[in-house]
């Protein structure tokens, strides 16, 4: 048995020493609710039993091993008392608990039970810290990792009690091995049925790349292909193919948008459909709960990723890196042997990016995953390249570009010229920016902000599409499939009128759509290349797209979106080459994560482990690690008229039943999220309702939510910044 099997072996012996208490052992009887265990709930004093386990992990290794054996137990009085509420911060949290009167009596009532010796004894365990994966960086993720293991046994054994059927219905995905095969054969359907045409001879090129560096060692790779090289499917390929050379367990494959991650998984099916209809999880929190796209099986592998292919965002992925509480950490120790895959890895959040690089560290060199960078524009986060050790900033370790000439790929996939601004401090009014895009008959334009992308389509011909996040996700889905549709009807020449569309930058990553010209809002250089992939992205233009970048009338807001357009500007500033050349995003990139505080958060400070007393703020962490910082949000349930009686059924059944999770999750794709300010004030207008805290549904009245631009705000009176999507 491993070191770390030790420690995890006497947590699932301790953990519920508290219930050998009579006064538990009666709660328990006299309740047939398959939660009745878990604490926190109903039952009082009589219901808690997690103090006793972590207090008797203190006390044992303690006498056995003094002072020593005494510190190294808080690492399983972590994990047992925090087993039902989540782990705590050691000081102001867990060390006041584990003195209480309560905590210390219910060890004393668990003791006098007289539990077997066989549960009380610690055997030859030595607690060891020194073995520790990562050392001191690695020990809050070590913690995590065994209360992981925890928690998701203890579910696990809970659930198998209570129902002995459940655990077959978590079994019956195909192997790894079968979506590899599987892949094989629809990727030769593919290549035998693809025209022959330069842009697929370079994504045949991709993918022999991927599937031969396959074989390397595990570790870090980085997949720099531009857009429309095929990467989504070659990504896949590398994944597969490395996890059956290497024995890992899984593929997780994060997404940074939930707006683009329902494509990548209907991507996925179509290329594994010989293997049914159930190959993959998608776990992300607007899943539609269909019955055709959840099944038991699958609702219940999302609790802690038991499944050979995850399709999921960025957002479960690293919070869930990053957790305190049992329901996200249940799926921690699932990534160990894993291939984790991050598609457009250039969104990785700048402000929490030093400690998702330290937790990658740690998951590739002691945890035996390996972590492919998918993505345009690479930001090459290896420690050489952007990282100065002068200012403690620490990168990835060992990244290997899977590409052999990516320089020269980017070259024989250039399908677009940039037409940059003559000068770069002047602002376009928008009026002209509106005549230059309604003098073309196909086009699309992206801007930064919900604010601008309505201003500007105002000022253009009816007919004019718009795509916002003021927008439910139902409904963009609608405007994109019909986009695409049109798209397809006006290459064959059966669509004469115009087709114009306004959008926020959530078309750039990963959405599927072909314009022969694109006009851009001044925005980061990486947001300018994922703009260009929507522009000839087929290469089926007799030349190149254009793309055209224009200076706005007012500048990003604050933050992020102005520092990475600074950036931008002083990258291209005077450049005569191609704007968008490989080459110029190191410089762009050191340029932005120079100006912007890569642990915004000082979570890596809260992760630090104090070695006197093993204290790390763990719940202050988690609380303060969210990829979606909804503190000022609120979210809003509107009437989008197309669905109009499905959105009241779900309304009816909200009132009814509660928020069950179905409920919720269907409810998801009808949602908008705004400014909490805002909410109140519509609330007190009259505009919404408030049916349960923290969830307001538009009242039923038609001018509320515009069919062409989402709910109707008076935004540009509260929010003059405008709104970002």
């Amino acid at each position: 048995m491993t070191a770390s099997a030790q420690w995890a072996y006497l947590a699932g012996l301790w953990h519920d020493l508290g219930k050998y208490r009579p006064g538990f052992q009666r709660y328990l009887r006299a309740s047939d609710n398959p939660d009745a265990h878990i604490e926190g709930k109903v039952g009082g004093r009589e219901k808690t039993h997690s103090a006793a386990g972590a207090l008797w992990a203190i006390e044992t290794l303690g006498a056995q091993h003094g002072a020593r054996g005494k510190l190294a137990a808080r690492v399983l009085a972590y994990v047992i008392a925090g087993h039902h509420a989540g782990l705590d911060d050691w000081h102001q949290g867990l060390a006041q608990r584990l003195e209480s009167d309560d905590a210390l009596a219910e060890l004393k009532e668990a003791k006098a039970a007289q539990p077997p010796d066989s549960v009380l004894q610690a055997s030859d365990f030595v607690p060891d810290l020194a073995s520790i994966p990562g050392g001191p960086a690695g020990f809050a993720l070590w913690v995590r990792m065994l209360f992981s293991c925890l928690v998701d046994a203890d579910f696990l054994d809970t659930e198998a009690h209570f129902d002995a059927a459940k655990p077959a219905r978590r079994t019956g995905f195909p192997t790894l091995n079968a979506m590899q095969s599987a892949l094989d054969a629809h990727l030769h359907t593919l290549a035998a049925s693809a025209p022959p045409s330069p842009v697929n001879t370079l994504r045949a090129q991709v993918l022999r790349q991927c599937q031969t560096q396959a074989a390397l060692p595990p570790g870090f790779f980085s997949l720099t292909v531009p857009t429309g090289g095929g990467k989504t499917l070659s990504s896949l390929a590398f994944a597969l193919n490395h996890a059956q050379a290497h024995g890992k367990r899984r593929v997780v494959y994060a997404i940074p948008y939930t707006s683009i991650i329902e494509q990548t998984a209907d991507v996925f099916r179509g290329a594994l459909k010989w293997l049914g209809d159930e190959v993959l999880i998608e776990h992300h929190s607007q899943a539609d709960a269909a019955e055709k796209d959840e099944t038991a099986r699958s609702r219940l592998a999302c609790e802690n990723w038991d499944a050979p292919l995850i399709v999921t965002t960025n957002v479960q992925l690293f919070e869930s890196l990053f957790a305190a509480k049992t329901s996200r950490c249940r799926k921690l120790h699932r990534l160990a042997g894993s291939v984790i895959v991050l598609d457009e890895a250039q969104q990785l959040p700048p402000e929490f990016l030093q400690p998702i690089l330290d937790a990658l560290n740690l998951l590739v060199h002691h945890y035996g995953v390996t972590v492919l960078l998918c993505t345009a524009t690479q930001p090459a986060l290896n420690s050489t390249a952007y990282f100065d050790p002068r200012m403690n900033l620490r990168g990835l370790d060992g990244v290997r570009e899977i590409i052999a000439e990516p320089d020269a790929l980017f070259e024989a996939l250039k399908r677009v010229d940039v037409e940059l601004p003559a000068d770069w401090s002047v602002g376009t009014p928008w009026a002209e920016t509106a005549a230059r895009i309604a003098a073309e008959d196909c086009v699309l334009a992206i801007v930064s902000t919900r604010k601008a992308a309505r201003e500007l389509h105002r000022l253009l011909p009816p007919g004019t599409l718009h795509l916002s996040a003021l927008m439910c996700g139902a409904h963009r889905k609608a405007v994109i499939a019909h986009i695409k549709a049109r798209l397809v009807a006006k290459r064959a020449g059966t669509d004469l009128a115009p087709l114009r569309v306004v959008s926020t930058q959530l078309v750039e990553a990963g959405v599927d759509i072909d314009f022969p010209v694109v006009f851009r809002a001044l925005a980061g250089l990486d947001a300018i290349a994922q703009a260009a992939g929507r522009c000839n992205r087929e290469g089926r233009l007799p030349g190149r797209g254009r793309v055209v970048v224009f200076v706005p009338p007012e500048p990003p807001p604050v933050g992020h979106l102005r520092k990475a357009a600074q950036a931008c500007v002083s990258t291209l500033h005077g450049q005569q080459a191609d704007p968008l050349a490989r080459g110029l995003f190191a410089s762009y990139f050191l340029q932005f994560y120079s100006a912007v505080d890569l642990d915004a958060k000082r979570i890596v400070l809260m992760l630090t482990v104090e070695r006197d007393s093993l204290a790390v703020q763990f719940h202050s962490a988690a609380e303060a690690f969210r990829l979606v910082d909804d503190q000022d949000r609120a979210t809003v349930v509107v009437r989008y008229a197309e669905h109009a009686q499905e959105i009241e059924k779900l309304l009816a059944s909200l009132a009814s039943e509660g928020p069950a999770r179905w409920l919720m999750r269907k409810l998801q794709r009808y949602t908008v999220s705004i400014h909490q300010r805002l909410a109140t004030q519509m609330l007190a207008q009259g505009s919404l309702t408030l049916p349960m805290p923290g969830l307001y549904v538009q009242v039923d009245a038609e001018n509320l939510y515009h069919p062409l631009l989402g709910l109707v705000l008076e935004a540009d009176v509260f929010n003059p910044g405008g709104f970002v999507p």
